[in-house]
């Protein structure tokens, strides 16, 4: 398509993968729907057809009228010239909060939620390294290994998700954050030595920041607590709380206060057992030294 004597190339489903609306996620759904009517009346009110809308926007006509019809999830930059070109004045671009929910799947986003408004997130991690500390192809890498596989456009939203918790670390106060991690997933090289190196390097990032604590727990270490799986505690304004273990009360959300002590008693231990946040960092700068 050429455009003021340019050759532009037209945004296709394969250009944005992941970007699909879950069926079973029935908010967002009706938020994509919703979203996708009123881009087509915008639309047809200016008197554009879908190619000619289109063809403003980068967007091929098919993938214009799957965005309208609510089977994909528009992408910010497409809710921008959508505006602009239609002249809607912000209202299509002020849909992008909700639209950017809508991405993430509906048990990540629940999670998202309560960790944006925790004053206290505690973190113990057996197996891989936290979420909240993943970088981009880290988290592609371990999402990939699953068996069996994800879908390509599953995996980038999963990782998208993933990657949009880390959100917390952008918050002004920020809250106070504390992480125990294995020392076995540290030395695993996923993704291959770079992804494995910029990995620990996010670690030290993250690691030093004032209202961060970071703990490795060292393989060579007595039993603790930690062996049955994850532990995630949120304490709130409010004075409220929320966790969930993989070893404990079948691995759901709890808010029971006498559940709720059970796990800090067993992530009180896990901390006082892993070696100091100094320490830590120490370790983690002698294996990116040992490469």
């Amino acid at each position: 398509m050429s455009v003021d004597g340019e050759v532009r190339q037209l945004r296709t489903e394969a250009d944005e993968p992941g970007w699909e609306v879950d069926p079973d996620d029935e908010w967002g759904v009706a938020v994509v729907a919703t979203v996708g009517r009123q881009l087509k009346l915008r639309r047809e009110a200016v008197g554009m057809r879908a190619g000619e809308f289109g063809t403003a926007v980068g967007y091929g006509e098919d993938l214009v009228y799957k965005i309208e019809s609510g089977k994909r999830i528009p992408r910010p930059e497409y809710l921008d010239r959508a505006d602009e070109v239609l002249g809607a004045g912000g209202l299509l671009a002020a849909m992008k909060e909700d639209v950017a929910k809508v991405r993430y799947p509906k048990k990540v986003r629940a999670l998202a939620e309560m960790e944006a408004k925790a004053v206290e997130i505690g973190v113990y991690e057996c197996n891989i390294i936290a979420g909240l500390l993943q970088t981009p192809e880290h988290a592609r890498a371990v999402i990939k290994a699953a068996q069996p596989p994800y879908s390509l456009d599953d995996v980038e939203r999963m990782v998208a998700a993933r990657l949009a918790r880390q959100s917390v670390f952008d918050r002004d106060p920020a809250p106070s954050i504390h992480f125990v991690l294995e020392e076995a997933p540290l030395r695993r090289r996923v993704g291959g030595t770079m992804v494995w190196r910029q990995q620990l390097e996010r670690l030290l990032e993250v690691g030093r920041l004032h209202y961060v604590t970071l703990q490795v727990m060292p393989t060579n270490t007595e039993p603790h607590p930690g062996l049955d799986g994850r532990i995630e505690l949120l304490k709130f304004p409010d004075g409220t709380a929320a966790g969930r273990s993989d070893g404990a009360f079948n691995g759901r959300p709890i808010t029971d206060p006498k559940q709720l002590r059970i796990l800090e008693l067993r992530y009180g231990t896990i901390r006082a057992q892993a070696l100091s946040s100094r320490e830590s960092l120490a370790f983690i700068e002698q294996l990116l030294g040992d490469t």
